[in-house]
């Protein structure tokens, strides 16, 4: 699936305009329209911005699943998993 229609949902949902949302992350709004419609690629810094406005993550943002809600750690989790490839690290 490509991501750009569920930022344009994501939008909508929200009640912002391209121009509201484009002044909030501080482009003109012909810049965040080309994200909207997928002829540019959204940098990573936006799409962070984006997923902490929305409330939700950036796999959700970018269709690598379709559960929006940001899954919790549990108590005493290490932010950080411990290396799954140990051989790296020696």
């Amino acid at each position: 699936m490509a991501y750009y229609p569920r930022l344009r949902d994501m939008r909508e949902d929200h009640d912002l305009t391209q121009q509201k949302l484009a002044e909030y992350l501080g482009m003109p709004q012909p810049q965040y329209f080309r994200y909207e419609q997928g002829l540019r690629d959204i940098p990573t810094d936006i799409l962070i911005q984006l997923a902490k406005l929305y409330n939700t993550t950036t796999d959700y943002l970018l269709g690598l699943t379709d559960d929006p809600v940001i899954p919790k750690r549990p108590r005493g989790a290490s932010r950080t998993p411990p290396p799954t490839n140990t051989r790296l690290y020696k």
